[in-house]
C-alpha cells in the first residue's frame, strides 16, 4: 500500500473483526482481566499509526502502548487488546500465519490451558484476514516482522514448559 490511510486501514480492520474474540465470552472473567492491567511500564504495543483513547505511553524501547485499568469500552479497545493472545505472525516470504502470543504466556490462562479450551475459529479466519490486509503496508509489515521474531524468541524459551497450542491448519 502506498501512501495509507491508516484511519481507513484500521475500520477495515475493526470491521472485519467485528466483535469476535477468540472465545465466545468475555475471558477477562476467567483472569480477572489481567491483559487490561498495564502500569507506566507494560500495557499492549500499538500497531504502526494507531490511535486510541486509552492513555498512550512510550515504553523503554521508544514503542507506543496503551495502558488501561481494566475498565473501558471494549469497542474503542486498540487491535492488540483485540486480538489478545494471539498475533498474525509472518514467515520470511511474508505470509501471514496465526499464532499463540508467546509473550503472553505468564499473563494468559488461555495459553497454558489452551488443549482445554474451545476457541472461535471465525476469531482465527478474521484475523487471518486482517493480518493479510496489514501486511501490505511497510510500516505494518515490519511492525509484524519485528513482533513475529520476538514472539518466535519467546517460543523458543517456553515451548518446553507450557503445553502448545497449535492454531488449527486452516488458519495457517
Amino acid at each position: 500500500m502506498k501512501n495509507t490511510d491508516y484511519n481507513v486501514l484500521y475500520k477495515k480492520v475493526f470491521k472485519i473483526l467485528g466483535e469476535l474474540t477468540p472465545l465466545k465470552v468475555d475471558c477477562g472473567a476467567l483472569c480477572g482481566c489481567a491483559c487490561c492491567k498495564g502500569d507506566d511500564k507494560t500495557g499492549m504495543l500499538l500497531f504502526p499509526h494507531e490511535e486510541s483513547d486509552l492513555k498512550v505511553i512510550k515504553n523503554e524501547l521508544g514503542q507506543r502502548m496503551v495502558v488501561c485499568d481494566g475498565k473501558c469500552d471494549r469497542g474503542k479497545r486498540p487491535l492488540a487488546c483485540r486480538i489478545f493472545p494471539f498475533f498474525p505472525t509472518i514467515d520470511e516470504n511474508n505470509k501471514v500465519f496465526v499464532e499463540k502470543d508467546y509473550r503472553a504466556v505468564r499473563l494468559c490462562p488461555l495459553l497454558e490451558h489452551s488443549d482445554e479450551i474451545v476457541f472461535d475459529p471465525k476469531f482465527f479466519k478474521a484475523l487471518k484476514k486482517v493480518g493479510k490486509l496489514i501486511v501490505k503496508d511497510a510500516e505494518c509489515l515490519e511492525f509484524l516482522r519485528s513482533v513475529t521474531e520476538e514472539i518466535d524468541t519467546y517460543y523458543d524459551f517456553y515451548s518446553s514448559q507450557i503445553q502448545v497450542f497449535v492454531v488449527p491448519s486452516e488458519f495457517r
